[in-house]
């Protein structure tokens, strides 16, 4: 007879229902911005002549909103609603849960009101300032402490495989913001990372597609192994299979980042390893896809009938879809026709739509009737939100496909005779321009399916009953003695610390080892005494050029191949972007890659270019930045800047920062005295468009190819 004390605890619900909320809400917001961006694309004039509101400046806001925000929110709210249960625990404090919940809308806020106005650091996926960069490892740090105090205080002694999944996650998350956001301030509003060039470019990179491992994977596939099995009301098909898929996935992601640097300036030896192990994720990716369809064997009589089990085959499908494409875009032949394209844009949205929006979908529509003690309010609206946003998907992936595929080829034809067959960039941007009018019709599906969701699930918690009491439930208290003879991963699952310190070594390891050579060793980055530093104006140019975003539609990394030598000049050298706080090298060519642009074209058509794209480009589709025409350049600033660049190592001397405010003035008199003849006056001289021209003239100036 079972003599044990029970122990009576309940549920803190109140949480989880404010992040689910907020989920859509940031949701239907982060949507809203990316259609306001495809329809930039396909008009320049949807950029409203504002500041504010350029493709440049919104599409941190859309990815921060996306990842982070609704993401984020959906994340939380499955953690916090799943952890309870699993542990037969109360979250650890309320109290934390409330300041992680407010935090993070706090943090986002932040985000839609700093990134519109031009504050940036200019690094992809990792945009925000330094002070909101803070606030996040502080959450972050609330998040950690709720969840492990939570994991101490649990009645279940073995962790189950979505735990395994969270502890991977908040580990190595912190472990990825706090490296890759380390910068130096300039002021409340400035900062410069540590990093620079080549070293940086590696470093962003580890952090950009661990990020998308282990924010918009990872924690996912816990939630994924929690509500799957629910849903269907079954155990997951393989326990095994979730051992070996959660220690490969943790262990091989984290070595994937220089995938994105293929063809570049990095090292050979560190693209080989981020191509090798890309490829080498197709089998844990696919055991986890697999271990979630093979759940639902047997029931496909009921997943075309509940909305809930739609949602989930749709993600987990394009969840296996997306990590097959992955690995496929790392193979080195393939990334030389995907890379820089618009094929790279529909494979992040098959990923972000189709695995993330379509799992929070499946996840909210089971979590909230439960939450609320209701029923989804239509199943019919439901039904008609997933088919909405499977035809948008659609539309926007194969529309992307098809036009990243289409620049690929046009950029790299070369005729018999070795010549460009495209040699303006502005035609293969016009051939594209029709599959930018068709994402925009897909992306205004994939939100229309969103709104759907929120009326439905407004509708679902309206005609819930009102005051109902905090459900209790009882267990005994966890017993360790209970389970001192168990042996292999079992055991290893009731031992959580030890589980933790063995998930954080496994991310560990690949990090270390591309780590160690790129900051320790004198040959990663080879310095040429060619390249010197940024004189003051062109350090105001080139904050002004990322302020504006411009990284976002341009590269500055050419190729070693033939179509970019002949479009470009000589490839870029590592030794080039040596001084660069933070590297540029883009990931996007919208628009040409800028590389060797210093000196291709006067001071004066830059000048107009950039007051009238269209008038020296027929056919572009870039804004108009009128703004830079009535702005003056911060001068004051300028020898602040200069100290902090020197304390990383910029070479300026003593004088130059003192005189840094002087300098500048004189560089822009004589670049505007440069413009007199195309009639620009003197009165130009103290604006940014002068400092900006600065900038765009000192690019590839310093390794130009000697004649």
């Amino acid at each position: 007879m079972n003599d044990k004390k029970l122990e009576t605890f309940s549920y803190d619900d109140s949480v989880v229902k404010k992040f689910a909320i907020a989920t859509v809400l940031w949701g239907a917001v982060g949507m809203l911005v990316g259609v306001i961006l495809a329809a930039q694309l396909a008009d320049w004039r949807f950029n409203f002549g504002l500041e504010w509101l350029t493709f440049g400046r919104l599409r941190p806001l859309h990815t921060n909103a996306i990842i982070f925000a609704f993401v984020g929110n959906s994340i939380f709210a499955g953690i916090y609603h799943s952890t309870q249960r699993l542990l037969k625990a109360r979250m650890f404090s309320d109290m934390l849960s409330n300041i992680h919940f407010w935090g993070w809308q706090l943090i986002i806020v932040l985000a839609a009101l700093t990134l519109p106005l031009g504050y940036t650091q200019g690094k992809e996926y990792a945009e925000l300032i330094w002070p909101i960069d803070i606030l996040i490892t502080l959450i972050w740090v609330v998040f950690a402490v709720n969840f492990f105090g939570t994991l101490k205080k649990r009645r279940e002694k073995h962790i189950y495989v979505s735990i395994w999944f969270y502890i991977a996650s908040i580990i190595t998350v912190a472990l990825l913001h706090i490296v890759n956001s380390i910068s130096l301030p300039v002021s409340l509003m400035k900062s410069y990372p540590i990093y620079a060039g080549v070293q940086d470019a590696l470093v962003q990179w580890w952090y950009g597609h661990n990020a998308v491992a282990f924010f918009l994977t990872t924690p996912v596939l816990g939630l994924m192994y929690y509500y799957v099995p629910k849903a269907i009301n079954r155990p997951v098909y393989s326990y095994r299979l979730s051992i070996v898929h959660f220690w490969s996935l943790i262990f091989i992601y984290i070595w994937a980042g220089p995938h994105h640097l293929l063809y570049t300036a990095l090292p050979e030896w560190a693209q080989t390893i981020g191509m090798v192990f890309s490829i080498m994720l197709w089998a844990p990716s696919w055991g986890g896809m697999i271990n979630g369809l093979l759940t639902l064997r047997g029931a496909w009589n009921r997943v075309r009938e509940e909305s809930i089990l739609k949602f989930f085959v749709t993600a987990l499908t394009f969840y296996g879809m997306s990590t097959f494409e992955g690995p496929l875009l790392s193979i080195k032949s393939v990334s030389s026709l995907g890379h820089y394209t618009d094929w790279i844009v529909g494979h992040v949205h098959a990923g972000g739509i189709g695995w993330n929006y379509m799992f929070a979908a499946g996840m909210l529509y089971y979590m909230v009737p439960k939450l609320w003690k209701t029923k989804v309010y239509s199943e019919q609206i439901a039904k008609a939100q997933y088919w909405t946003a499977t035809l948008g998907l659609l539309l926007y992936y194969v529309s992307m496909v098809v036009a990243g595929i289409t620049q690929g080829l046009m950029w790299r034809a070369v005729d018999a005779k070795g010549q460009l067959v495209y040699p303006s960039f502005i035609e293969t941007v016009d051939k594209i321009v029709p599959m930018y009018w068709i994402r925009l019709i897909g992306g205004l599906l994939v939100l229309t399916s969103m709104l759907m969701m929120i009326y439905n699930l407004y509708k679902s918690i309206k005609n819930a009953p009102k005051n109902v009491e905090e459900e209790e439930f009882q267990a005994e208290a966890l017993d360790h003695n209970k389970y001192k003879n168990e042996k292999g991963h079992r055991k290893l699952e009731g031992l959580t610390a030890t589980f933790t310190v063995l998930a954080t070594i496994a991310v560990l390891v690949g990090t270390i080892i591309e780590f160690v050579p790129a900051f320790l060793s004198k040959d990663f980055i080879e310095v040429s005494e060619k390249v010197k530093p940024y004189s003051p104006l062109e350090v105001a140019g080139r904050d002004i050029y990322i302020r504006e975003g411009c990284y976002n539609c341009h590269s500055q990394m050419i190729r070693p191949m033939v179509s970019e030598y002949l479009r470009y000049g000589k490839a870029s050298e590592a030794a080039e972007s040596v001084y660069d706080h933070p590297f540029q090298w883009g990931s996007k060519r919208t628009g040409p890659d800028l590389a060797r642009v210093g000196g291709k074209y006067p001071d004066s058509w830059h000048y107009f270019h950039m007051k009238d794209p269209r008038k020296v480009i027929q056919g572009s589709i870039m804004p108009e930045y009128t703004w830079l025409f009535g702005e003056k350049t911060e001068y004051q600033v300028l020898t602040k800047k200069l100290k902090v660049l020197k304390s990383m190592g910029v070479p300026y001397s003593e004088e130059e920062i003192y005189n840094a405010s002087e300098l500048a003035k004189e560089q822009a008199k004589e670049i505007t005295l440069n413009m007199a003849d195309a009639g620009v006056p003197m009165k130009m001289q103290n604006k940014q468009i002068i400092a900006l021209i600065a900038y765009l003239q000192r690019l590839g100036v310093d390794m130009k190819e000697e004649k």
